[in-house]
Order: C-alpha cells, then sequence, then structure tokens
C-alpha cells in the first residue's frame, strides 16, 4: 500500500463520484479505478458498494477512511517538518490573526529579529482556521490566534487568557456613565461581531459568553475585522465587544468599558506543529514569557 493509494481513496471517498474524483486528482478515470480494485484486492475486502448513486463507503470503507485521512495527515507533517529542520537556520514563518497586533505580538516580532537576526522572520495574516491548515502544509511553522482547534497534528499552547471589553460610541450612556457593564445590560442593544468568517473564531467566543449566562443578542451584525467593527460603533451603529489589547488604539470616538463579568476572556494561542520542537520555537517561547515577565502579565508556562 503506498501513499497514493490513500489520496486515491481519500478522493473517492470525499468526492462519492469517480469522475469528480479523477477531475480532483488531475487523473484519468480508468486508472483511478484500477489503483482502487488494487486497494481493495490488497485489503481484501470492498471499501464501496458498487451500484449505488452517489457512492457509498461499505463499513470497512467508513473504518478505512477515517485512518487513511489520518495516515495521510501524518505524512503530511513528517514531509513539512523535514523541510521545516532543512531550513531551520534561515526562515521561520508565523501566522497571525489581526487582533494580536494589538498586544504583545509586535514587541516579540521586534525582539525575535533583534535576538535571531540569522533567522529570516516572514508574517502571515491568516485565520486560527486557515493557521491549522498551512502549518500541516508546511507554509508556515507557528500561529498566533485565538480558538482552541481539536487537531491530532498540532500541539496549542495557550499563552496566556485576554479580557475583553465593550466599545462603544463616544457619549453613549454607558460611556457616560462610566461603569463596569454586564452583558445583560446590552443584551438587547445592537451588537457589532467579527470576525464573519472562517468560523470559529473570536465571535464565537463573545457569543458564548452571552449564553453561558442564559442571553441571546436580540440584534446582531457581522462584519469582516476589527477596524470596520470599530469604524462601525464610532459610527453610532452599535456595541462592540473587543480584546482589551485594543484600548490601546486611542479613538476620541470611541469609548472601552470594563465588563462586569467573570471569565469573559478570549485565549492568546500559540499554534505549531505537534512533533515540532526545534530551538527556534523553543526559543520563540522563552522570548514570550520573558516579554511576558517584563510586563507583568500572568501566564502559564509551557514547555516544547
Amino acid at each position: 500500500m503506498e501513499l497514493r493509494h490513500l489520496r486515491y481513496f481519500v478522493a473517492v471517498a470525499e468526492e462519492r463520484n469517480f469522475t469528480r474524483a479523477s477531475e480532483r486528482l488531475f487523473i484519468a478515470q480508468p486508472p483511478l479505478s484500477r489503483q482502487i480494485q488494487q486497494l481493495e484486492e490488497e485489503l481484501g475486502t470492498p471499501l464501496f458498494q458498487r451500484g449505488t448513486r452517489p457512492l457509498k463507503l461499505t463499513e470497512a470503507g467508513r473504518f478505512f477512511y477515517g485512518h487513511a485521512r489520518d495516515m495521510l495527515a501524518r505524512a503530511q507533517d513528517v514531509q513539512a517538518m523535514t523541510r521545516r529542520i532543512g531550513k531551520i537556520e534561515r526562515k521561520l514563518s508565523l501566522g497571525f490573526v489581526p487582533s494580536t497586533l494589538y498586544g504583545i505580538l509586535p514587541k516579540i516580532i521586534r525582539r525575535f529579529r533583534s535576538e535571531y537576526s540569522h533567522i529570516e522572520l516572514t508574517l502571515h495574516e491568516m485565520a486560527t482556521v486557515e493557521q491549522n491548515q498551512a502549518l500541516k502544509e508546511g507554509r508556515i511553522d507557528v500561529g498566533f490566534g485565538r480558538v482552541r482547534i481539536d487537531d491530532a497534528n498540532v500541539r496549542r499552547i495557550v499563552l496566556r487568557e485576554e479580557v475583553m471589553m465593550l466599545a462603544v460610541p463616544f457619549e453613549h450612556p454607558l460611556g457616560l456613565a462610566g461603569k463596569p457593564v454586564r452583558l445583560q445590560q446590552i443584551v438587547h442593544e445592537p451588537l457589532i461581531l467579527f470576525p464573519r468568517a472562517p468560523r470559529p473564531s473570536f465571535a464565537d467566543q463573545v457569543l458564548a459568553a452571552f449564553r453561558d449566562r442564559g442571553l441571546e443578542p436580540a440584534n446582531m451584525q457581522e462584519v469582516r475585522e476589527l477596524q470596520i467593527a470599530l469604524g462601525l460603533v464610532a459610527a453610532g451603529a452599535g456595541l462592540s465587544i473587543v480584546p482589551k489589547s485594543v484600548h490601546g488604539m486611542q479613538r476620541t470616538d470611541v469609548t472601552y468599558l470594563p465588563l462586569d463579568e467573570r471569565g469573559v476572556t478570549s485565549p492568546i494561542v500559540m499554534a505549531i506543529r505537534m512533533l515540532d520542537d526545534s530551538q527556534d520555537l523553543r526559543n520563540l517561547l522563552t522570548l514570550i514569557y520573558e516579554i511576558y515577565d517584563d510586563e507583568g502579565i500572568p501566564y502559564a508556562r509551557e514547555t516544547l
């Protein structure tokens, strides 16, 4: 059994059609059919129910599909890590979600470039979901996001929990009162969420904070990114819950208020490939903790 057999089988299983699978794989249909037949002969059992449209997996096929995907992912992980090790002294690719730029991440990047100038650091804006795939494909080496995604091939280190705040328009009654706000007080206010896609995202964390308290916002608008959300808040279109680090971005038309709630936080998550414990990643993590110590930011230390 070769990796190509697994790729061919997974494509047919997901497309449920040999013609579409052959187009996806850029091979002709007859050779694809022969490869699947060879795989079934090697396994000694049919993987597909012939004569059904769309194609259906047999019970053995369903079992094999789950393991085939896992084996392909692990093979991809090994390839990515091998490429990574081969260029370790030359390049480190970092993915980030935009909201992390309002916190400590810029300082981390500056210091890493200063202390490890022999490593070329490249930056790529991408959502946490996109980072997950990019890590497994070897397009990035480390990601910084806000969402915990379960994936056996990716390790996630929760660096810290960042408190959320409420952004309101200038001269909004809540802002004029200047007091901490409970979610119950704003459940009927227009709420601006970000990002709209891909999900899960920071928006889901905000909604979870409401639902954990038995609340459901009555009027919600989803926008692409944080800057748009704040622009709409300034225009009086609604309120938005944002990470506390955004408070450092001074705007005269937006007021930031603390939330009078426990546990309304958003994690800062560092993601790496599961088996990647290379020296430059260890150096990066150590540097992050040093900066947290300097800034007095609480965190739970982990090691690679």
